[in-house]
């Protein structure tokens, strides 16, 4: 429908606030674009537009903004922040990202997965990098939740915790996905559907931890040669924002640095016929959409 040019403004006159103590590019645009096609308006509060934690409690932020709006997105820090605006709230509430978790990225992860093999179950999935990040962690749930393969490529000092891998291991048992954690790149990338990475250090994290995580993690650096020892139509996946070429501030620093032009995947990777990172980017729009039509349409 929004290709074809098909009004879908099913939530007229429906108000949503998106409250972001984290930036973003994908994740605010794909709520403040997915509201104005279905007919809602977005009030958007970024890092320093609410009082939330500073001169009032989440609990009262939540009772407030469920007061005058539909529906709540946060961005943020800890789950627990997001779990208790939704205790508070009595309107639907989305998490946009906490530490712990990025189950919207995860939805437009999927699709994309679908849009390209036409299923789901079954298909092979390796996460290459720090696993126990909230992408990781998501990307191992809805593997699980899916009946899909698995495979997170690290150290194991990065592996997800121990806990989340029985959770998710208990939920294979019922949909016939499986979980494997392995320090081996090549033996985990072996006949992969679909290769992920992410940043080796997330938003919020010091400056101080890029040497260690770069000896840590540049033995999984995503390079053509793990792409060719995974299936021969094999995808490229990736959150974003990447570090694939100094062509950002940070990206130079790092080079200035550490003497790197490239981190998480190889600028060849990233610019291949296997990568779909930026079908994956629109992805998050409609499915963003998908999740806001379905919690607030009326019944």
């Amino acid at each position: 429908m929004k290709r074809n040019g098909v009004p879908h403004t099913y939530l007229k006159g429906k108000q949503v606030a998106l409250l972001f103590e984290k930036d973003s590019t994908r994740t605010r645009c794909a709520f403040e674009v997915a509201a104005k096609d279905l007919g809602m308006h977005a009030t958007y509060l970024g890092p320093t537009g609410s009082q939330m934690g500073k001169k009032e409690t989440i609990a009262d932020t939540a009772r407030v903004l469920a007061r005058m709006y539909d529906g709540i997105e946060y961005r943020g820090f800890e789950q627990n922040i997001v779990n208790e605006i939704a205790d508070y709230a009595n309107v639907p509430v989305w998490n946009g990202l906490t530490n712990e978790f990025h189950p919207t990225q995860m939805l437009a992860d999927v699709m994309t997965i679908k849009e390209e093999f036409g299923d789901l179950k079954g298909r092979k999935l390796v996460f290459c990098g720090d696993a126990r990040n909230n992408v990781g962690n998501s990307l191992m749930v809805v593997c699980a939740k899916l009946g899909m393969h698995f495979t997170c490529c690290a150290p194991k000092s990065l592996f997800p915790k121990e806990n989340l891998v029985e959770k998710c291991s208990s939920i294979c048992d019922m949909t016939g996905g499986s979980i494997t954690l392995t320090e081996d790149i090549m033996a985990g990338t072996k006949d992969a559907d679909a290769i992920y990475t992410d940043v080796w250090v997330s938003m919020g994290e010091p400056d101080e931890v890029w040497l260690e995580r770069i000896k840590l993690l540049r033995p999984y650096q995503v390079t053509m040669q793990v792409m060719h020892n995974a299936k021969p139509n094999a995808i490229f996946l990736h959150c974003l924002p990447s570090f694939h070429n100094i062509g950002t501030t940070i990206g130079k620093q790092i080079y200035e640095k550490y003497g790197l032009k490239e981190m998480e995947v190889t600028d060849e990777v990233f610019e291949s016929n296997h990568s779909r990172v930026f079908e994956e980017a629109e992805n998050r729009l409609h499915t963003i959409k998908a999740v806001m039509y379905e919690t607030l349409r009326d019944e």
